[in-house]
């Protein structure tokens, strides 16, 4: 066998749905409550940034899939993991979200710094900033579920 099929190969993990299903369905009722009033297509962007910062190939198939339902292009998906270097596939509004999601998945390298908050602060009002900081703690909470129950890319279980 080879390093990278060892590397590759899971050994079956709990289904955390079925294992711990009120802790799960808390979960999905605060990714709801994340998501509202927010647009589509901003929830999907947030999702994929953190997903690909995490290295979590289930939620970023997932969450890459449901933006091209919501009229995402192909163009500004293909951008968002260089999102810094292609500015112009976004709004300004959409960048500070980005940085946002940036700032509070990597926390440990450096806290959420006073700028980044205050450009999201300046493009959110205080009611969506509490919206889009919620969609970011639950993307990173299912992006932990993910990869420590060892969900595979491409088997949305929804």
């Amino acid at each position: 066998m080879t390093t990278n099929t060892l590397v590759n190969a899971k050994a079956p993990r709990m289904n955390f749905a079925k294992t711990a299903p009120k802790v799960f369905r808390a979960l999905i009722g605060f990714d709801a409550a994340a998501r509202e009033g927010l647009d589509p297509t901003l929830v999907e962007l947030v999702q994929i940034r953190a997903s690909l910062l995490n290295n979590c190939a289930y939620c970023l198939h997932m969450h890459t899939n449901d933006a091209r339902k919501a009229g995402e292009t192909e163009d500004r998906l293909h951008m968002v993991a260089v999102w810094r270097e292609a500015r112009h596939f976004f709004t300004e509004r959409e960048q500070a979200a980005l940085a946002l999601t940036e700032a509070v998945t990597l926390v440990s390298a450096d806290g959420v710094p006073d700028a980044v908050y205050a450009e999201a602060a300046a493009h959110f009002d205080e009611q969506e900033l509490a919206q889009v900081l919620a969609l970011i703690f639950t993307i990173n909470t299912w992006n932990r579920v993910a990869l420590s129950t060892g969900k595979v890319a491409g088997t949305d279980e929804r």
